[in-house]
């Protein structure tokens, strides 16, 4: 290969052919390569294309690059499948509610069948940045705050992307991303620095990443953010360093979008050719859309600023990828018109879309049992912008969905009625403005009405990329109504619609009943009147802890208890809080209800010792006293007493999800091993100390059973 070749295999562009609107996925920067793109194409100067759907049209670009350039390799197809293509699944944040990673495999694995059903080989996904600051738009792509369930759906989705065999030609490679620590960008505002210890760094935002690249994901993107001052995209101790040589990861590195090039604005690298030369040597294979290496590798290299073998290495890694992919082999794998036209929103597809979506909804709240209402008999009020809205079902980063036949709060509702007539629709508002009348309709339909279901929230342009915010509230306008509606004193069951956690606030906090839809996709109407009417119970449960105010951000349950710790609510003077809240969270992580009642039986701690080579299993008697079947999702955490470092006062270990009949019981077991109590100490060595443990069984972060084991000290001489 020539350098100029090995530069192309290294330079990855937005696709002009088979999407026309790729500025409002991404901001119009790089070359516009429409005239040239077949020339490059038979030049071997690029790797492949991105965001681009179409398998004809992709089909006759892959025979561009495999019977007319020189060296017939072939293209690699790419593009942001989240949560779903055509079919669109609740967006990752609100499926991590269902705290069923198995759910996600295979939402992830419909997804890969209709993305390469349409062209695509890779996705810049799973995106398992751990989000603990609400004010940054990107949570909405992830699994929530928590280390452990965002390991659990790291992998889940990895697994779901990729199949059995990365050759098959429904496989769709996964890229788990940011890497790393992008989560917590300082006042969670988009693209910004990240300040944080080691320790923090691996013990909470690195464990996603090993369990995706556990899980067998070839390929992770960088992230745009500098990590205490080094930029991601430059960061060889990380991509190289831990990635390749600790880890031993042989997929490729791919840069965020231009992010190569913004190492000049970090102040970093003093222009595009130094910004080059950084981002290779620091192990980023491939540039996306900047087109810096085509331009600079190849006179970095002839000049001997750059060895020739670290190029060489990141092109092999490239082409080991699409060998894997077996592209090699058949270049037009996932580029068949008819399997397109097959595994488009397939009925199986929406079955499970709306399986997923009534899975991620979280009842927070049901005073007096509100909730479920009835199919007949009873008057209903659907007030709010969301009520009929279509246009923000999907939820941020779904480029390419397909809502023609999205259902919506309306639609489903008025399905699933026994009396359609009996409910009435009114807007109310718009999501940021007023609208004449609007609030004295509201207001009339819900004196009308035997109950009020408020479908308020956010926009999808609200959440996601470039998405951040200053505060987590409601719209101005939406909270009036809802004071105006919940005036009426007609009871309100409140559907709430967002991509973050939010600060609730008068009387939407003080509501009858709760529910978190976040963006369910396409089957959203179905999926909430599901539940809404009681065909299924609710089973979410929170990934994100809902602050009582948001000043409390950035905020986790995994807190450190402080040396002076607020453990009375009646107790403010003097203790780590804030004047006017409490820390604690408003809903907790891992809240949610059913509409059934669940009673947990003392703890059986097994003994309570844990012998240092050993395991111990703790169990719970759980017992539904509610009236109807329901499922309850066991969740155990653990506080290291006494450590050598101020531990988190608890921490997730273990996640059951249990189904139960009316009046039946079961026993709860989890096992629980050293590797589990295990932290990263003051020198960075990863341990687990010996001594007091406690371990709560329970439904959420701050509730539950308790007991107390010991990890005891290793044997003499062991």
């Amino acid at each position: 290969m020539t350098l100029e070749e090995k530069a192309g295999q290294l330079s990855l562009f937005a696709d002009p052919i088979r999407i026309g609107t790729q500025n409002r996925i991404n901001p119009d920067a790089g070359p516009r390569i429409d005239e040239g793109l077949a020339q490059r194409i038979r030049e071997g100067r690029l790797v492949g294309l991105f965001n681009g759907t179409g398998a004809a049209a992709g089909r006759e670009l892959q025979r561009l690059a495999v019977e007319e350039s020189r060296l017939k390799i072939p293209l690699l197809f790419g593009a942001d499948v989240l949560h779903g293509l055509r079919t669109v699944f609740p967006i990752p944040l609100g499926e991590a509610a269902s705290f069923d990673p198995a759910l996600a495999e295979r939402t992830a694995r419909a997804a890969a069948v209709e993305a390469t059903a349409h062209g695509i080989h890779w996705t810049f996904a799973p995106m398992v940045d751990i989000g603990r600051d609400q004010r940054w738009g990107r949570v909405a792509e992830g699994a929530g705050e928590d280390p452990y369930l965002g390991s659990l759906f790291a992998a889940a989705r990895v697994r779901g992307f990729q199949g059995r065999r990365l050759s098959d030609a429904d496989s769709l490679l996964a890229c788990p991303k940011h890497f790393v620590g992008y989560g917590a960008a300082v006042g969670g505002m988009e693209y910004n620095s990240v300040e944080m210890s080691e320790q923090t760094l691996h013990d909470v935002y690195l464990p996603p990443f090993k369990a995706a690249f556990d899980a067998g994901a070839m390929s992770s993107m960088s992230g745009f953010n500098d990590l205490n001052g080094v930029p991601l995209t430059a960061h060889r101790p990380l991509l190289s360093g831990l990635l390749r040589d600790q880890w031993k990861f042989r997929g490729v590195v791919v840069s965020d979008y231009t992010a190569d090039r913004e190492l000049v604005m970090h102040g970093v690298a003093t222009d595009d050719r130094d910004a080059t030369r950084q981002a290779i040597l620091a192990g980023v294979d491939i540039s996306m859309q900047s087109d810096l290496y085509n331009q600079h590798l190849p006179s970095l290299v002839s000049s001997g600023e750059l060895p020739l073998a670290v190029v060489d290495e990141a092109v092999r890694r490239v082409l080991r990828v699409k060998q894997l992919l077996g592209l090699f082999d058949d270049p037009y794998r996932s580029l068949d018109p008819a399997v397109q036209k097959r595994d488009t929103q397939t009925a199986a597809a929406r079955d499970l879309a709306r399986e997923s979506a009534r899975a991620s909804i979280v009842l927070l709240k049901n005073k007096d049992d509100v909730l479920p209402l009835r199919k007949s008999g009873q008057k209903i009020a659907l007030i709010g912008p969301f009520g009929a809205d279509v246009a923000n079902l999907a939820g941020p980063w779904a480029p390419f969905a397909d809502m023609k036949d999205a259902v919506s709060v309306e639609q489903g509702l008025r399905k699933a009625l026994l009396d359609p007539a009996l409910l009435k629709t009114v807007k109310g508002c718009d999501p940021e403005r007023e609208i004449r009348g609007g609030f004295d309709k509201a207001v009339a339909a819900a004196r009308a009405a035997d109950v009020v279901l408020l479908a308020i929230g956010e926009t999808q342009d609200m959440s996601g990329e470039a998405a951040s915010q200053t505060d987590i509230l409601l719209p101005i306008v939406q909270q009036k109504l809802a004071e105006a509606v919940i005036g009426t004193g007609t009871p309100v069951v409140v559907l709430l619609r967002n991509g973050r956690a939010l600060a609730l606030e008068g009387a939407v906090r003080d509501a009858r009943a709760l529910l978190v839809t976040w963006f369910l996709g396409v089957e959203t109407g179905n999926a909430i009147a599901d539940i809404v009417f009681g065909d299924h119970s609710p089973s979410g449960r929170l990934p994100v802890s809902f602050p009582q105010a948001a000043g409390q951000q950035p905020f986790s349950y995994a807190h450190r208890p402080t040396g002076r710790p607020q453990v009375a609510a009646e107790d403010p003077f003097w203790k780590a809080r804030y004047r006017h809240v409490t820390n604690a969270a408003l809903f907790a992580f891992g809240h949610g209800l059913t509409y059934s009642r669940f009673e947990y039986g003392e703890p059986d701690v097994g003994g309570g010792t844990m012998a240092w080579d050993g395991s111990l299993t703790v169990r719970v008697k759980l017992t539904n006293t509610g009236s109807r079947e329901a499922e309850e999702t066991v969740q155990l955490y653990v506080h290291d007493r006494v450590a050598s470092l101020s531990r988190p006062v608890r921490e997730l270990k273990g996640v059951r999800k249990v189904r139960l009949a009316a009046g039946a019981s079961g026993v709860v077991a989890f096992t629980l091993n050293r590797e589990q109590l295990s932290f990263h100490d003051a020198r960075m060595n990863l341990v687990a100390e010996p001594g007091e443990f406690e371990v709560w069984l329970a439904p959420s972060a701050t509730s539950g059973v308790a007991g107390i084991f010991v990890l005891e000290p290793p044997a003499p001489g062991g």
